[in-house]
């Protein structure tokens, strides 16, 4: 099968890309909001967490703790650096190259990548606030994206939709009595 054809039949507007993305923007659009009021300053990286989560081509639990790991120790390194020595090329990458080694150390290997993102933004980029409060905030920002993006997957990870033999119904919660005709209007099974 060519590969235009193959990869026009990925994109068909069909009921699973519907939940899909009305999963991703619920998660992203919720972490946003959570992230204001908690009144983060790097707020946007919440919802971007939350996407990484919710649209991996992994098990999102795995991704998960890879991030949530890497985050945690890319964040606690970058402070210790940023904090201690000076904002050199060499330190950056030995910085770095510590980071593969404490992820290989810790058996972390799927989260060195996530490590180093995060020294970097931390290394890298000029702050008002001190290293360890802007590692603080990364880390928590991140993982209010990730905890959003796994409530909402767990919330949602079910096919909402029964067949009652005239048609599909969406069932909003487990046990929940009332329905909800669903148009199939552009959508294809």
């Amino acid at each position: 099968m060519p590969v235009a054809s193959t990869m026009a039949n990925i994109y068909k507007l069909t009921l699973h890309t519907l939940l899909d993305a009305a999963r991703t923007t619920i998660a992203a659009v919720a972490a946003l909001l959570l992230a204001r009021l908690l009144k983060l300053p790097e707020f946007y990286w919440a919802p971007i967490s939350a996407i990484v989560i919710i649209q991996s081509t992994i098990d999102p639990r795995t991704l998960a703790w890879q991030r949530f790991a890497g985050t945690a120790l890319g964040a606690v390194l970058g402070a210790l650096i940023a904090t201690f020595s000076s904002g050199s090329a060499l330190v950056y990458a030995a910085a770095i190259f510590l980071c593969g080694l404490l992820c290989a150390l810790f058996r972390l290997r799927g989260a060195y990548r996530f490590a180093a993102i995060t020294l970097s933004i931390i290394l890298l980029i000029a702050h008002q606030r001190p290293a360890w409060i802007v590692a603080s905030h990364r880390f928590v920002e991140v993982s209010l994206g990730i905890a959003v993006a796994l409530a909402v997957i767990e919330a949602m990870k079910a096919d909402p939709l029964v067949y009652d033999g005239k048609g599909p119904v969406i069932r909003l919660a487990p046990g929940q009595t009332e329905q909800v005709r669903v148009p199939l209007i552009f959508i294809e099974e």
